[in-house]
């Protein structure tokens, strides 16, 4: 790959360098806006949830400025055709993963002329992302994509294989009944950490969820996150529970500042600047509230984490009337490689192959794996990629790739 390719990456309109979204002076006005909570639970939960977005988007209605109402994916897709230019290619050769197969697609339905290769792994619906399908007066976004269920089918695969490599599993035997006792005792007493570096905080039921979502990410972190969760259980001391937990402590409102960027890392605006834009939503925390639950009957454990994920686009201040919302369906100059892990806990499987019909001439790569992405999974889907890259040979239809390392086998 590097001996036929230059890598170029680039920081999104409205991100980090590239004419930031700023909405505070410093990272350390964001205070108000972080809850002890991955999601709210109740209504008095609902009320802060709430008031920590309102927080949010006034600041950002106040000091955002013009970028606000630019950040849209398509514009993002405009710079990255002109990007194209600026390295003299007549045509895009383009790899892009989670969000950037949203990205990828864009581009692909606005200039699809213009393609050489193009791989999407670990595939967004972007018509779950934008319009929905009749139902985004009702449903949010992020629970259109039904991210809940390709967690909830993910953690099953965790319980799954630790019983049956028991040996590997510090959580084993019967992980899936012991979690769920796990998280009835979490709901009816939060557990107080003392942290390593000294810092204090309690793993309540939500922290539980925003975890366990957070390490089904990665299947080569299983058996440590195994360990953590046999470390709750038995309330082990506050100090090696501290060491365990906070390798997995990933609230999904958390945001880690990058010291020596310009001013601050703007992960907190920059999401609700480019995600609202593409996407129409509910307007009242009402609908959220009876969209969560609705997810969360049908996809225990991990409804309400997912749908709470995305309310910052209730009442968010901006708008970009320049934003794509389709047609999906273009036939590109050359095909789309779509890959799907089978157990992706953000992008489900399903994702992929409803993609792969929208896209007239694309190919699907199935990979048999567990985690985020097929990145580092696979020795065959790598070689799969690179064939494509360098040769546009496809993978023959209907491949699948396994996982080079079974979870919880051993070394």
């Amino acid at each position: 790959m590097r001996a036929r390719f230059d890598l170029v990456g680039f920081d999104p309109r409205g991100v980090t360098s590239s004419t930031p979204l700023r909405c505070f002076g410093t990272d350390k006005q964001w205070g108000p806006f972080f809850l002890p909570i991955n999601f709210p639970s109740n209504r008095a939960e609902v009320d802060e949830w709430r008031n920590a977005d309102f927080f949010l988007d006034a600041a950002c209605g106040q000091r955002g400025g013009r970028i606000a109402r630019h950040m849209a994916t398509a514009d993002v897709a405009r710079d990255m055709d002109v990007l194209r230019q600026a390295v003299g290619d007549d045509r895009l050769n383009y790899a892009g993963v989670s969000y950037g197969t949203f990205l990828g697609q864009t581009y692909a339905n606005m200039f699809p002329n213009r393609i050489r290769a193009m791989i999407i792994d670990g595939v967004l619906d972007p018509i779950a992302w934008t319009t929905g399908s009749g139902d985004a007066s009702t449903t949010p976004f992020s629970t259109r994509l039904r991210s809940d269920q390709g967690s909830q089918a993910t953690l099953n695969e965790f319980f799954r294989f630790c019983d049956a490599g028991a040996a590997n599993c510090a959580f084993a035997p019967n992980s899936a009944a012991r979690f769920a006792a796990l998280g009835d005792a979490l709901k009816a007493h939060p557990l107080p950490v003392t942290f390593p570096d000294g810092s204090t905080g309690e793993v309540n039921y939500s922290n539980l969820i925003g975890m366990t979502l957070g390490a089904l990410y990665d299947s080569s972190t299983w058996e440590d996150f195994a360990q953590a969760l046999a470390d709750l259980e038995f309330q082990v001391g506050a100090q090696q529970l501290g060491v365990r937990l906070q390798a997995f402590w990933h609230p999904m409102n958390t945001y880690i500042t990058k010291r020596g960027f310009p001013h601050y890392f703007n992960g907190l605006e920059s999401f609700p600047g480019v995600a609202c834009a593409d996407s129409d939503n509910p307007h009242t925390y009402g609908a959220w509230s009876a969209a969560a639950d609705a997810a969360e009957a049908q996809f225990a454990p991990f409804g309400r984490v997912w749908t709470w994920g995305s309310s910052i686009c209730a009442n968010w201040p901006f708008t970009d009337a320049d934003r794509y919302t389709g047609p999906w369906t273009h036939a590109t100059s050359n095909p789309v490689l779509v890959i799907g892990n089978q157990f992706d806990p953000a992008t489900r499987y399903q994702n992929a192959q409803f993609v792969s019909q929208l896209l007239p001439n694309s190919r699907l790569l199935t990979v048999h794996g567990w985690g985020h992405t097929s990145l580092f999974l696979s020795q065959c889907a790598d070689e799969a990629q690179t064939r494509y890259l360098v040769d546009l040979q496809l993978p023959a239809p209907g491949t699948v790739c396994q996982q080079d390392q079974v979870p919880f086998s051993g070394p």
